[in-house]
């Protein structure tokens, strides 16, 4: 027979896949990755070990499966068959079900199938917050409103429900990993792992008492326990989030990285969100913010820096170098009136560019990824009065492998390919403001919502099935996210001595 590509005899051959399976995870070098070193390796990451699957747990057949990998591939009738938590093969419906005829099937016809979003910036358990102060500037809502109501109300229990409310509502809008900044991480990953989500989770360090830690030095140490705790786990990525150049001092920034270093674990910070910021720094360091964490050693390729709104080509140009990730948050932007980052530049630069929601507190408000897409690229276009700026294509692709980029997990997940992870969405396509639909990219960002996600995947267990949550009590949490709301309402309305 003759061969036209070694890709049609994967997918016609059973016994080349089960020879060739180990090294299908091997990626091309990233288009986007820096030219110059960086000064820091990235983070160290747990994987799966690699090994020939001759067979598939669970088939995912007859839908339009938007593969999102290096040359934007799209299957009509097409198929992604999963063994345990890793993509065996994806292609031609017929192929993959004649070669897995006794897997279990999830029948996808007139459905998208899509690598599950990736929300590169989120604080979870702000969720228990969500609308506690709208319509203000970031340093009033934050040092006025935000920061007050932690101090009365975040608790572990508050976390642990907090993040409960959160994952609820970013699997029902096809969230399948998440990267988070907050207090009682522990936590977070407890839930987040019990809710079968995916998690690079950051705990807080602040230069003040934060609900969970009164000094530095206790964050540090708690944080050391928590990196330790979670080393190695295949669903939970351990991360320390200094929360900006702002709020710790450089001794602070400097700590937090070399124990995140020490672990190989990735560093979270918000970097450049306000002209303000950006002002302020400048004033008193000389530098912008950007170059200063450059000049104390902070920036490398494990770090994700998020909103990164006020930066120049400069910056622009250290954050590609130092392999920074970095997480644009449309809606939050937006509701702070922070600005508009420079995205269309920062892709140009070759950065690794993810979307995020930002936190359900009066900063966006909601854990949306079909949202962040859709304001992502009209944002764009209406600032820079070009309907090109920012395409269909390239926020999906931050929404996806853009997404996995920014956390350096690129290898693992973010597009449908044999020998990732196996987190796959499926979208609806009978509702009327999908129909018709001419462009499968343009549909997803400008036509669909969270409500059209209809099937989750993560790493290969289904957690939403027809709209139906398998592994969240809905009603429980709902219920006692308004037993908390009631809670918060009585501490903001009694007056502190």
């Amino acid at each position: 027979m003759k061969l036209r590509s070694l890709f049609s005899a994967y997918l016609a051959l059973p016994v080349l896949l089960f020879l060739c399976a180990p090294s299908a995870a091997r990626q091309a070098p990233d288009s986007g990755a820096a030219q110059n070193p960086a000064p820091h390796p990235p983070p160290q990451r747990p994987r799966l070990p690699s090994r020939s699957v001759p067979s598939a747990d669970l088939l995912i057949t007859g839908g339009t499966v938007v593969t999102m990998d290096a040359s934007h591939r799209v299957l009509e009738d097409g198929a992604v068959a999963v063994h345990e938590a890793q993509i065996v093969a994806v292609g031609p419906r017929a192929d993959l079900e004649a070669r897995y005829p006794s897997a279990r099937r999830i029948d996808a016809h007139g459905r998208i199938v899509l690598p599950g979003f990736i929300n590169t910036h989120t604080h979870a358990a702000m969720s228990l917050l969500r609308g506690i102060a709208n319509d203000l500037t970031l340093e009033d809502w934050l040092s006025n409103h935000i920061f007050p109501a932690e101090k009365l109300n975040v608790t572990e229990d508050f976390c642990v429900w907090g993040t409960r409310l959160a994952a609820l509502e970013m699997i029902e809008g096809g969230t399948t990993t998440f990267a988070d900044m907050y207090y009682f991480e522990d936590a977070v990953a407890r839930e987040t792992k019990a809710a079968g989500l995916r998690g690079v989770l950051g705990e807080s360090v602040i230069d003040f008492p934060v609900p969970d830690s009164p000094s530095v030095d206790q964050s540090l140490a708690q944080i050391e326990k928590y990196l330790e705790r979670w080393k190695g786990d295949p669903m939970i990525r351990a991360a320390v989030a200094p929360h900006s150049p702002y709020t710790c001092s450089a001794g602070t920034l400097q700590r937090a990285a070399a124990l995140a270093r020490r672990f190989g674990a990735p560093l979270l910070i918000h970097v450049a969100e306000t002209r303000h910021e950006r002002d302020e720094s400048l004033e008193k360091k000389k530098l912008s913010p950007v170059a200063w964490l450059d000049s104390i050693g902070f920036l490398g390729p494990d770090v994700l820096a998020a909103h990164c709104v006020w930066v120049d080509d400069a910056d622009i140009r250290t954050l590609a170098a130092r392999g920074v990730g970095c997480a644009h948050n449309p809606a939050s932007n937006m509701m702070l009136a922070s600005g508009v980052a420079p995205v269309p530049a920062m892709l140009a630069a070759g950065l690794r560019m993810g979307l995020g929601t930002d936190s359900p507190a009066g900063s966006g408000n909601r854990l949306d990824m079909m949202d962040a897409m859709d304001l992502a690229a009209k944002l764009q276009k209406v600032s820079r009065l070009d309907p090109k700026a920012l395409t269909a294509w390239q926020v999906l692709e931050m929404a996806t492998i853009g997404g996995a980029r920014a956390l350096h997990m690129e290898d693992q997940i973010g597009s449908l390919e044999a020998g990732k992870q196996a987190d796959i969405i499926l979208l609806r396509t009978d509702a009327p403001h999908e129909v018709p639909a001419y462009d499968v990219a343009g549909a997803i960002v400008y036509s669909m919502t969270a409500g059209d996600v209809e099937t989750v995947v993560v790493a290969g267990r289904v957690v939403m099935e027809r709209r139906r949550l398998l592994t969240l009590d809905s009603p429980s949490i709902l219920a006692k996210a308004r037993e908390y709301a009631e809670s918060v309402r009585k501490s903001l309305a009694t007056p502190q001595k």
